[in-house]
């Protein structure tokens, strides 16, 4: 490793942000601490050999947002704007060695014991209704996966439909369930999102909002779970994304290249080691990976405990009337984003301080120049319109007087 690149002191935050855990989470890729790891860690790697988060150079406030969307994906996820090779993809495809393994469902139906529990076994399919009154698991313990959505996804791919396979084969009719139940519990990232048809676009951000969703195909329904933390990128060189859908993703992130000389050289560094020796290069950020993983699986533990002072909400709805937005999401954002801030520092109370840092990132891009002139028009319009009533109501009255 090289000390070229400066520490993140956690207690001289970057321009906007707290003090915080995620500073000290960051700042360990640049440590020298890193240096005295042994590199015989025996971590017993798979193929799955992803860069490391904590090896990504800059792009501070990109990672704070990707850490608080898988810290709390109340958030409604990142979209990460900005032009090819700034490493958005890298980033993102990184986040799954941080996170805690989650509890899935073995059967292909995706039943869980809380259905059983919760609705009997009319709640599950045939099989798991079986194994669970034998006292059998129906779920297992497996790390977060990386969903990547392929850019030519249909939308039965998306969604799910019926199993063609098993009606030709089988003679018989089954949905088969899509990506974005596959999804469930993992991370579902969108790359060129803007270059999706709107259609796909709209039902997973549907699905992402809700945690769940309907599919109909004649006398056929079933309904998926869809709780994933959807994180989007885009080049906007190669077309822009509709306001609507816009508006539904959660923090907003512009990237840029790095252009200091010294951080430049580092990417080239790592990004050599890591290609010329994979395993090595994992094994020598193992250390703060798993502290990396630990703090954030404790902040997740504690985010439902975690609450806003009254002078922090009364600042975030200040910003948002101030700010002329229109659309509630972006309050929500700010608030769940705030309350992530706060869980990522061990505290159970965000305040205005954790409003401030994440402003910018729930904010940005959600004041609509067009609304602002259409209301303003249509404003003066309804002042015109009252104007001419009360000049027609005072003719009337002087012809009656």
């Amino acid at each position: 490793m090289s000390d070229l690149l400066p520490v993140i002191d956690p207690n001289r935050a970057p321009e906007g942000h707290l003090p915080s855990a995620l500073l000290r989470i960051l700042s360990a890729a640049s440590t020298p601490a890193l240096l005295a790891q042994s590199a015989q860690i025996d971590l017993g790697l798979a193929e799955h050999m992803p860069f490391p988060f904590l090896a990504l150079v800059g792009q501070t406030e990109m990672r704070i947002a990707l850490l608080l969307a898988v810290i709390n994906p109340n958030v409604g996820g990142v979209l990460l704007i900005g032009p090819r090779g700034t490493g958005k993809t890298t980033a993102v495809r990184s986040l799954s060695d941080l996170l805690p393994e989650v509890e899935v469902s073995t059967c292909e139906e995706g039943c869980l014991p809380e259905d059983y529990e919760r609705n009997g076994e009319t709640a599950v399919c045939p099989s798991c209704a079986a194994k669970l009154k034998r006292g059998e698991p129906i779920t297992r313990w497996t790390a977060v996966k990386m969903i990547e959505l392929p850019l030519n996804a249909r939308l039965e791919d998306v969604v799910g439909g019926i199993n063609e396979r098993i009606a030709l084969q089988q003679q018989r009719v089954r949905l088969e369930r899509g990506i974005l139940a596959r999804a469930d519990q993992n991370i579902l990232y969108v790359d060129e999102v803007n270059l999706l048809d709107d259609t796909i676009v709209d039902a997973i951000l549907d699905a992402a909002a809700a945690g769940s969703y309907t599919v109909r195909r004649g006398a056929m329904v079933g309904t998926y779970r869809s709780r994933f933390v959807l994180i989007g990128s885009m080049n906007p060189e190669e077309g822009n994304l509709r306001p609507q859908l816009m508006d539904r993703f959660g923090l907003r992130v512009v990237v840029r290249g790095l252009m200091a000389r010294e951080e430049r050289l580092e990417i080239y560094r790592r990004v050599s080691a890591y290609r010329a020796n994979p395993k090595a290069f994992l094994r020598q950020w193992a250390g703060v990976t798993a502290e990396a993983r630990t703090e954030i699986e404790n902040a997740r533990l504690i985010l439902k405990e975690v609450t806003l002072t009254e002078q922090a909400l009364d600042l975030g709805l200040a910003l948002v009337r101030e700010l002329d937005i229109d659309s509630h999401r972006a309050e929500f954002t700010l608030f769940e984003a705030a309350r992530a801030y706060a869980a990522a520092d061990g505290r159970l109370v965000a305040d205005v301080q954790d409003v401030n840092a994440v402003a910018p990132l729930a904010l940005r891009q959600r004041r609509s120049e067009f609304m602002v002139r259409f209301s303003q028009q249509q404003q003066a319009e309804d002042e015109l319109i009252r104007q001419k009533a009360q000049t027609l109501l005072s003719q009337q009255d002087r012809q009656r007087a």
